[in-house]
C-alpha cells in the first residue's frame, strides 16, 4: 500500500519541483521586462566594438589589440554587467513604483501590485543585481569600478524623478546613454574619444523619445497621483513634437558617427533602415489616437538590433 502510494505521488513531487521553479523564474523575468534588455545592449556592444576596432586596451598609451581569449571574456562581462544593471535599475523602478502602479489600470497587473512578488523578493534580487554588476565592473577594469556607483546613481534616479521633474523622460535617457560609454570604456577605449559620446547623444535621444511617447498613455493617472512628466507639463501635443525632434536628433549623431568612426556606406544604409523604423513608430502615434502606443514601442526592440548588426557588418567588411 505504501509503495504504491510513494508510487502515485513520486510523479507529481517531481513535476512540482519542476514547475515550480521554472514558475518563479518567469515572475523574476516579468518583474523586470528582461527582453526589453535589447534596447540598452546591442549600443554597450556597439561601443566595446568601436573601441576594439581602433585597437586600444585599458592601460596601454600606444595600443594593442586584444588576444582573442581576453576579447570573448571582456564582452561577455560587459553583456553581464549590462543585464544586470538594467535589472536593478527595472527592480528599482517596481518597487519605488509598486504604490502608483496598483491605481493605475494598465499597471495593476504588475508582479508586486497584484501579489506575485513581495517587496522583500523584490529587495532581494535588486541588492543581487547590484552586487553582480560592480562585480563585473571589477572584471572590466577599475575605471569601470569606479564610476559603478554614479552609473547605479544614474540609473536608480530616473525613478524617483517623476517626483521632483516633469523632465524624467530626460533622466531615463541620460541612463541609457551611459550604455555605449560603458562598453567604450570597458573594452579599453581612451575616455576622450568622440565615439562613445556620440553614440551616446544617439541612444539618449532615442530612448527618452519613445518614453515620451510611452508616458503618453499615463498621463490622466499621473496627474491624478501627482507625478509629473514632459506629457503632464506640455501635453500631448508638444510632447510628439519633442519626441519627433529627438528622434531626429538620434539618427544625426548617428550618421555623424560614420565620419568619426570612419564607417562605410554598409553602416549608413543601416542608419537610413533605423530613421525609417522610427519614422513608421512616430506614424503610429498621434494626439488624437494613442492606441497603439505599444505597438510604436515594441518597434525599438528592432532598432538597437538592427544598428548593431550594421555597424558589426561594416567594421567586418572593412
Amino acid at each position: 500500500m505504501t509503495s504504491s502510494g510513494s508510487t502515485r505521488i513520486a510523479p507529481e513531487l517531481r513535476t512540482l519541483w519542476t514547475v515550480e521553479p521554472l514558475n518563479r523564474l518567469r515572475t523574476y523575468l516579468s518583474f523586470v521586462r528582461f527582453s526589453h534588455s535589447v534596447f540598452a545592449l546591442p549600443f554597450a556592444l556597439t561601443g566595446a566594438l568601436l573601441a576594439l576596432q581602433s585597437s586600444f586596451v585599458q592601460g596601454g598609451a600606444e595600443g594593442r589589440p586584444l588576444p582573442a581569449r581576453e576579447l570573448w571574456w571582456r564582452l561577455l562581462w560587459i553583456v553581464i554587467a549590462m543585464v544586470s544593471a538594467r535589472s536593478a535599475a527595472m527592480g528599482f523602478n517596481r518597487l519605488v513604483d509598486a504604490g502608483y502602479d496598483a491605481r493605475n489600470p494598465r499597471t495593476a497587473m504588475r508582479e508586486l501590485p497584484r501579489g506575485a512578488m513581495t517587496r522583500r523578493e523584490a529587495i532581494a534580487f535588486i541588492v543581487a543585481a547590484v552586487v553582480v554588476f560592480v562585480a563585473s565592473a571589477w572584471a572590466l577594469g577599475w575605471i569601470c569600478f569606479v564610476l559603478s556607483p554614479v552609473a547605479l546613481g544614474i540609473v536608480f534616479w530616473y525613478s524617483l524623478a517623476k517626483r521632483y521633474t516633469a523632465y524624467t523622460q530626460f533622466f531615463l535617457a541620460l541612463a541609457m546613454a551611459v550604455a555605449p560609454v560603458g562598453g567604450w570604456l570597458a573594452a579599453g577605449g581612451p575616455i576622450g574619444a568622440l565615439e562613445p559620446w556620440l553614440l551616446g547623444a544617439a541612444i539618449g535621444a532615442w530612448v527618452g523619445g519613445f518614453d515620451i511617447l510611452y508616458a503618453c498613455q499615463d498621463i490622466d493617472c499621473d496627474r491624478q497621483a501627482g507625478l509629473r512628466s514632459i506629457p503632464v507639463r506640455f501635453g500631448v501635443r508638444q510632447s510628439l513634437l519633442m519626441s519627433r525632434v529627438m528622434h531626429v536628433i538620434a539618427v544625426a549623431c548617428l550618421a555623424a558617427l560614420a565620419a568619426v568612426a570612419d564607417l562605410g556606406p554598409l553602416y549608413l544604409a543601416g542608419v537610413a533602415v533605423v530613421g525609417v523604423l522610427l519614422v513608421y513608430e512616430q506614424s503610429l502615434v498621434s494626439e488624437q489616437d494613442l492606441s497603439q502606443v505599444k505597438r510604436a514601442f515594441d518597434l525599438n526592440g528592432y532598432v538597437g538590433i538592427l544598428y548593431f548588426l550594421a555597424t558589426a557588418a561594416s567594421l567586418y567588411v572593412r
